[in-house]
């Protein structure tokens, strides 16, 4: 019997148990999933930065510690953390993000906010340009900025990425390091934001790379909110050198009522949800997982402690 203890919040046990043992029985795992295992007990952690468990040390049988976050920022510097960490890729997470920002670029592409004609208001006709002749930059190719990357150069966009290592990418021009960072930023009508949060990525829009957009160039930011300096973006925006950003993500979450960014005419507020895990495809990575830790196989998604990703 391999002992799993699922901590998280309370309402996440109530929509996981059921996908879980039945990701379990699939993958023919003889498993005791419990929010209550003595840690002494404990083979595999289920976890999540808001669950209980905050304090790893007790916790000296267990195999590896799974996240069900796609982010691991708010874990990898927990000193108790000895045991190997892996982090949620799963397909679910990576459709809604590609649906997500799909979608926020195709609105700025095609300006829908402009064209949404109401009662009294003028018919005015303008024609877009081609997606091909449409710039879209994105920061960060990793499992999730790859996927949008691919989707966008799919729809045809000049697609440019930019990670901290190489990458090849069918479609999309690939660069990095500092002088990549500044060519994908020169290149970006439409800027995707889609970094972790770590140390070297803190700020990495602000106003000396701000600059480097072109004018007018919009922001869609489904990443980290720790990736812009917001009294940066603001004045971009108040100045027009950018004309509009959407954020899903704030460095505080609820984003707070007094904060700038709800009165302002050029910014788009949603309240982090560009992709959620699914309870059904994470289940099977979680078992996969455990299935390799049994079999003494490498786990799938290791965070790189590190790296911080």
């Amino acid at each position: 019997m391999i002992n799993v203890l699922f901590s998280a919040r309370p309402e996440r046990w109530e929509t996981y148990e059921a996908p879980l043992r039945a990701a379990f029985a699939q993958a023919g795992l003889d498993i005791n999933l419990s929010t209550d295992v003595p840690p002494a007990e404990v083979d595999y952690i289920i976890y999540a930065p808001n669950g209980p468990v905050a304090d790893f040390a007790p916790f000296t049988r267990a195999k590896g510690v799974l996240s069900l976050w796609a982010g691991v920022e708010k874990i990898v510097g927990n000193t108790s953390l000895t045991q190997p960490l892996t982090r949620m890729v799963d397909e679910g997470l990576a459709e809604g993000m590609v649906e997500w920002v799909a979608g926020h670029v195709l609105r700025y592409h095609l300006d829908m906010d402009r064209d949404i004609c109401r009662r009294n208001t003028a018919w005015q006709v303008h024609i877009p340009p081609l997606a091909r002749d449409r710039r879209i930059g994105v920061l960060g190719m990793g499992e999730l900025g790859t996927a949008c990357a691919r989707a966008l150069a799919g729809l045809n966009f000049d697609v440019a990425g930019w990670s901290r290592s190489p990458k090849s990418v069918a479609g999309v021009t690939c660069h990095h390091g500092d002088d990549g960072l500044e060519a994908v930023l020169a290149h970006s009508d439409i800027l995707v934001l889609l970094l972790p949060a770590t140390p070297a990525t803190e700020s990495i829009l602000n106003a000396h790379s701000l600059a480097m957009l072109p004018t007018g160039a919009r922001i869609v930011n489904p990443g980290r909110g720790e990736l812009i300096d917001d009294d940066a973006l603001l004045d971009a925006l108040n100045t027009g050198h950018i004309a509009h950003a959407t954020l899903d993500v704030f460095r505080i979450e609820p984003l707070p009522d007094d904060h700038p960014y709800w009165a302002h005419s050029n910014v788009t507020v949603t309240p982090h949800i560009a992709s959620e895990t699914r309870p059904g495809t994470a289940a099977k990575v979680i078992a996969e997982n455990i299935r390799r830790g049994e079999a003494g196989e490498p786990f799938l998604y290791l965070v790189d402690r590190k790296a911080g990703y």
